[in-house]
């Protein structure tokens, strides 16, 4: 049985604060491995931030330049700055030869959170999800060294799945910001008002929105599964966050898809139990 470190490192109280669902997903892979993916995961987690820790888009962009250039110098371009984030994936780097191409693309899919707008259509939000997690899932498949073309692919699928199960989550979140991230041609379609999405209503308009988008996120985890026979078992902490998004998904379809229900928001008690239980038949 997988057991949690007595003493974390910065990066890995930082995700298990910020991102408990990839904490616990990297709790399964190899000590060796696990603080790479602690390092990748509080990256991650400091980049998804820059919207709610600045007051205007130009500031955001500063912040993610910032990032740039920090990952740049992991690949020999200028100093790296002291920053607790950038120190452990100097590391990582070092250590598992991850690809600065996928760096440089998370960061920039974090760009379009510095716009109001919401996506015109559902493939505009898919495309969104794959930006924001797939080039995470991919560094982090590096970082338990597999590079195969199916787990790759497997990756892509089951990261943005897991994605737009944490958008419909996030609908509340994004409400208190001041917008929504659900697309607007079935918004238009179901007859659903960004109003009132903002003002915290489920209104039965709403519920068919959301279930394209989750259906959306079960093609996608359906897809990451189709190929599982072909990827190697090295990878799986990396895809066990599609186990997690299939809880997520679970409980919003018996909530009949109010992304406002209560227990959509709270911790699952099941959660560690079928990870390990995944883990255990080699299954994400």
């Amino acid at each position: 049985m997988v057991k949690d470190t007595p003493a974390l490192s910065y990066c890995g109280q930082e995700v298990r604060k910020y991102d408990n669902d990839r904490f616990l997903t990297a709790l399964f892979a190899p000590a060796g491995c696990r603080e790479a993916l602690f390092a990748l995961y509080a990256f991650n987690v400091e980049v998804a931030k820059t919207r709610e820790v600045v007051s205007e888009p130009l500031l955001g962009q500063i912040r993610l330049q910032w990032w740039r250039d920090a990952v740049a110098a992991l690949y020999g371009e200028g100093a790296a700055p002291v920053h607790g984030v950038v120190q452990a994936l100097q590391q990582a780097v070092a250590a598992h030869g991850l690809s600065r191409d996928a760096f440089d693309a998370l960061i920039d899919a974090r760009e379009s959170d510095l716009d109001d707008e919401p996506p015109a259509t559902l493939a505009a939000l898919e495309r969104y999800a794959a930006g924001t997690a797939v080039p995470l899932t991919r560094l982090a498949l590096e970082a338990l060294g597999v590079r195969d073309a199916a787990a790759q692919e497997a990756g892509r699928h089951a990261a943005t799945g897991y994605a737009l199960a944490g958008l419909l989550r996030a609908v509340p979140f994004h409400a208190r910001q001041g917008r929504t991230l659900l697309p607007a041609d079935r918004m238009e379609a179901h007859g659903a008002k960004a109003r009132e999405v903002l003002d915290f209503k489920p209104t039965p308009a709403l519920r068919p929105v959301v279930a394209e988008v989750a259906a959306a996120a079960r093609t996608h985890l359906d897809q990451a599964r189709a190929a599982r026979r072909d990827v190697p078992r090295d990878a799986l902490p990396a895809l066990l966050p599609a186990v997690l998004a299939s809880v997520h998904l679970g409980v919003l379809k018996r909530e009949g898809n109010d992304v406002f229900a209560a227990r959509l928001h709270m911790p699952n008690p099941f959660r560690h139990a079928r990870l390990a239980w995944a883990a255990f038949r080699g299954r994400y």
